[in-house]
Order: C-alpha cells, then sequence, then structure tokens
C-alpha cells in the first residue's frame, strides 16, 4: 500500500491532480482545501500523504482503486477520524472538505451545527452526527496552528488567510462552493492585488455586473 509519494504536478483539476512519478503518470483525488493550495503549483515537486481504497463500480462488480492525497500527514488522519462519522462515507468526506481541518475541529470541538452545515453535502442532521461522533476527539486537530492545517500558502495576488475568509464569505452570501471557488480562482488569474476582504469582494461583484 502506497502511504506517501514525491513527484511533480503536472495538472491541477476541480477535485483531483495528476503527479508524475518516474515513467508514471498518477491520478490523486484531493478536498478542495488541499487544492486551494497547490492550484498555481503546476510543474512543482510536490510530497503528499495518500489513502487508498476500493471504490466500486455501480455499473459492474469492478471495484477501482482510487488515490486520496493531502499535504500533510495530520491532515490525512483528520480524513479518517472523519470517515468514522455514521453514513460519512470516503466519498462524502474528500467533497466535505472545503476548509482547512483546522476550523472543521474548531466547529465540532465547540458544538456548532451550523456552521457545519456550511461545508459542502453537509445537512443539520449530519453535522449533528458528526458532533455527536467526534466532539471529544478533534482537540489536537482544533489546537493545531493554522499553517499547519492549511490554507496559509500564499497565492498571486491574494495571501492564503485572505482567500479563506473570501471562500467563506462568498459562501455565506449565497455562493455555492463552486461558484465562490470560481470567482476567487478568476481573480488570482487576472494578477489583480488584493489586501483586504473588501477589495476581494468588490472585485467578485464588480466581475458579475
Amino acid at each position: 500500500m502506497i502511504t506517501k509519494m514525491t513527484g511533480v504536478i503536472m495538472r491541477v483539476l476541480d477535485d483531483e491532480i495528476r503527479v508524475q512519478v518516474g515513467p508514471f503518470e498518477y491520478q490523486v483525488l484531493i478536498p478542495e482545501f488541499v487544492r486551494r493550495q497547490i492550484q498555481t503549483r503546476t510543474g512543482d515537486e510536490v510530497q503528499l500523504h495518500i489513502i487508498e481504497y476500493l471504490e466500486a463500480n455501480q455499473m459492474s462488480s469492478r471495484m477501482v482503486p482510487r488515490k486520496i492525497g493531502f499535504l500533510h500527514e495530520t491532515e490525512l488522519e483528520f480524513f479518517e477520524l472523519f470517515c468514522t462519522v455514521d453514513k460519512i462515507g470516503v466519498k462524502k468526506a474528500l467533497k466535505a472538505m472545503g476548509r482547512p481541518i483546522k476550523e472543521i475541529a474548531d466547529s465540532i470541538q465547540r458544538k456548532d451545527a451550523k456552521w457545519l452545515t456550511t461545508l459542502p453535502g453537509i445537512g443539520k442532521t449530519t453535522a449533528d452526527q458528526i458532533i455527536a461522533t467526534l466532539h471529544t476527539k478533534v482537540t489536537k486537530f482544533a489546537l493545531m496552528p493554522a499553517a499547519t492545517s492549511a490554507g496559509t500558502t500564499a497565492t498571486a495576488g491574494m495571501d492564503g488567510t485572505l482567500f479563506e475568509d473570501a471562500y467563506a464569505a462568498l459562501m455565506s452570501v449565497g455562493l455555492s462552493p463552486a461558484d465562490a471557488r470560481l470567482k476567487l480562482d478568476q481573480i488570482i488569474a487576472s494578477g489583480k492585488a488584493c489586501k483586504s476582504l473588501e477589495d476581494v469582494i468588490n472585485l467578485v461583484f464588480k466581475k458579475s455586473e
């Protein structure tokens, strides 16, 4: 079983990256918060902590091997813990992790079900189940330094912390996670520097007019 992979990022897609390791190119699934950290790193070498699982093909009896990658071992550890919640499988957990694990862990620890429902695919019932299952198990993740838990990597024109704040703000005003990500990616691609959340919001809604 592969537990760690070092290679060159060839492509960054919506929910996966392609990593060149020697003569082989691997598909590695990634959660949204990891994608935001590496979206501008095509061509760079990256080290990923890997978890593998078999995905059933509903159209046949074939099982498809999948790899999920994280930049830090603690992120992988939190992901495995998150998957222990009843009715949260690998796919649902992967989709839900649109925010850094420190923020998710902190919301679980303070029993903030409303905040958890802002995560993709997480409704009120599931949020309550997450809290009931994990609120005594996430202390070490909630206390992690923000830089370790992801999301503070600088991005062209916008630092990581501002990106995270803007992402949360856009979802709070009704944008879907995919739409919020698209708006921010467009601003980053434009090369325009943003120093405050107000700068980002103004650019987003100016583009929408």
